[in-house]
């Protein structure tokens, strides 16, 4: 597809020593973002900031050919889902926000059903199936019509997508060309060297094996460990995260009390963060989250921040339950009416008061008191 010279342009750069490398760069020659493709059994390549060396995303999947990756985003940590949702034509659909968008070929657009889509960004393709990307244009003037609070995230997310597409046929790891090798590799005296040779030559059709470097007995060599699954606090953010929800604190079955405790520490420790919800995920979940909030609680008094900044508790119960109409109360002794714990819960730790969320009793007699004053001051 034609570009527009007037716009900013991004052009895919293959690194001159690294095969695995792609670097965006613009026409003066500036690295914006640079992509690596991680060796492994597993499909995954980190987005980075060359200029702060800062890792911005990381997309992973079983496989290259997977209709369906994760992007991790970080600062702050979120992970959006993205969707091979095409049949017969290339799509590719994602989530940001409140919109939705989706890649298709040379274009991406932001879903607005049931009016037309508007077009976001083009590309340039080279190759017959077109996922080999040579240059991108993000159209601002198309974007700047929508509500979108995260900018900046929305254009690492689609750039890390679109170089995503162009491994979707490849192999795992892309093997440099001989003319591509790097010295270290090229060097006898190098273990590295060594070890490369040893393994070209375990691989080569006329190995003594005579079974492509799969030894006796034609046994597939075994596969790389998975890597160690997240913990502890860190796991608890991972969860968070798939949920898209940054100052709300889902409690589940799994988790322990401490490190659910220890996140929601961490989230009040932002000084932008004015608020933090807990809730439960189902009822049995209910004494969790008073446990979790009151850990929350003695964490920061050992750390000394109550006496800086007190913690408002805001507590809501059973809200989806709650019916409009007059509150009949039955006196009579039924058993039916006997107190019952509540299905849900969800305690608002608030570093400002938060007079919305007061109990109603609370609000009135503040009111009456005010009241009361203002008439004695007429008298």
């Amino acid at each position: 597809m034609s570009l527009d010279k007037n716009l900013f342009t991004l052009v895919f750069t293959p690194h001159k020593d690294n095969s695995n490398v792609v670097d965006l760069v613009d026409p003066s020659e500036t690295i914006h973002y640079r992509k690596q493709r991680v060796p492994g059994a597993e499909y995954k390549i980190e987005v980075y900031d060359p200029s702060s060396e800062s890792l911005l995303a990381t997309v992973s999947a079983p496989s290259a050919s997977s209709k369906a990756k994760n992007i991790e985003l970080y600062n702050p940590t979120s992970v959006i889902e993205l969707k091979y949702t095409g049949t017969m034509s290339f799509r590719w659909g994602f989530r940001w926000e409140e919109h939705e968008f989706e890649w298709k070929k040379e274009e991406c657009f932001i879903i607005r059903k049931p009016d037309p889509p508007v077009n976001i960004a083009v590309t340039r393709e080279q190759g017959p199936r077109g996922l080999k990307t040579t240059s991108v244009q993000l159209l601002d003037y198309n974007l700047n019509r929508f509500d979108i609070n995260d900018r900046k995230g929305l254009e690492i997310v689609m750039l890390t997508a679109l170089l995503t597409f162009s491994d979707t046929d490849g192999p795992a790891v892309a093997a440099a060309s001989p003319v591509e090798t790097p010295s270290i590799l090229t060097n006898s005296n190098n273990p590295l060297a060594r070890a490369s040779s040893a393994m070209a030559s375990a691989v080569s059709p006329s190995s003594p094996a005579g079974n492509f470097g799969f030894g006796k007995g034609g046994a597939p060599p075994p596969p790389p460990p998975k890597p160690a699954p997240k913990t502890g606090i860190d796991r608890i953010a991972e969860m968070q995260a798939i949920k898209g929800e940054y100052n709300e604190i889902v409690v589940g079955e799994e988790g322990d009390v401490p490190d659910y405790a220890g996140y929601c520490h961490k989230l009040l420790q932002d000084d932008a963060l004015l608020f933090i919800s807990v809730k439960s995920a189902e009822a049995e979940q209910v004494p969790k989250v008073l446990q979790v909030v009151e850990e929350t609680k003695r964490i920061r008094y050992k750390a000394g921040l109550e006496e800086d900044e007190e913690l408002r508790q805001y507590v809501v119960y059973d809200q989806k339950d709650q019916k409009k109409g007059p509150k009949i109360i039955n006196l009579d002794d039924d058993k039916k009416n006997k107190y019952a714990p509540p299905k849900s819960l969800i305690v608002h730790l608030s570093k400002i008061d938060m007079p919305e969320l007061q109990p109603k009793s609370a609000l009135e007699d503040k009111n009456g008191n005010a009241s009361k004053k203002e008439d004695r001051k007429g008298w």
